[in-house]
């Protein structure tokens, strides 16, 4: 699950023996914890926005004056709050300012719907349904011809590459994803993972070949 750390800081402490952020954030991200994160400028540089009586009214500085202010934000995947807030509390800042976590919401099952998009394409290749595959690609998808190694686009192309695959093959193809690793954000989401193929060449002789492959998924337009 995903979760904003909202690292707050506070003009009355002394931050002169504070620790280095940066082993904190080497840590997360070798252990893929840490999405991403940046600092923020100073409340005195921001800009607040209303809007009233259909009139947009912008003053300087921050909508509340106040002591602590949000310094930074972090993007943590963890599988329990009680893991976000450990990860918080190793923060440097935790021990002069505060941090805020909150679980991003969710109101759709993403990964779910993700993961049953994969085993659709298990079952397609399986089978040796085109069209199956098809179902689950935008219109503009870019293919790498698998003999010519040329960028097209389309699913015509797409058809196209499958079609010549499927020839150099016989029988079902077996489909299996190893180490499934997936990111999901509101309209956009990304997985990584080792797939493994096997099948019988058109020649008589095995294939057991196993990529690399990363793979973009967008929610439909008007989704």
């Amino acid at each position: 699950m995903k979760y904003m750390l909202l690292v707050c800081g506070d003009d009355t402490a002394d931050a002169s023996g504070m620790a280095p952020v940066e082993p904190w954030v080497e840590e997360l991200g070798d252990r893929d914890v840490r999405l991403h994160g940046h600092r923020l400028a100073q409340p005195a540089e921001a800009v607040t926005v209303r809007v009233r009586g259909g009139e947009v009214l912008c003053t300087d500085g921050p909508f509340a004056e106040t002591k602590e202010y949000v310094a930074g934000f972090d993007i943590l995947e963890c599988d329990s709050l009680e893991e976000a807030i450990e990860v918080a509390a190793k923060h440097p800042v935790a021990g002069i300012g505060a941090m805020e976590v909150r679980p991003f919401w969710e109101d759709e099952d993403a990964e779910g719907e993700i993961r049953r998009i994969d085993a659709e394409l298990t079952r397609a290749a399986r089978d040796r349904d085109i069209e199956g595959m098809l179902a689950h690609y935008a219109p503009d998808v870019e293919v790498f011809h698998p003999m010519a190694g040329l960028e097209e686009r389309g699913l015509d192309a797409f058809r196209k590459a499958q079609e010549w695959w499927f020839s150099t093959v016989t029988g079902p193809v077996e489909r299996e994803v190893l180490e499934f690793r997936l990111r999901v954000d509101e309209s956009v989401a990304f997985s990584h993972a080792l797939v493994r193929t096997r099948a019988t060449l058109a020649t008589g002789e095995p294939l057991d070949s196993t990529v690399r492959v990363t793979t973009g998924y967008r929610l439909p337009t008007g989704g």
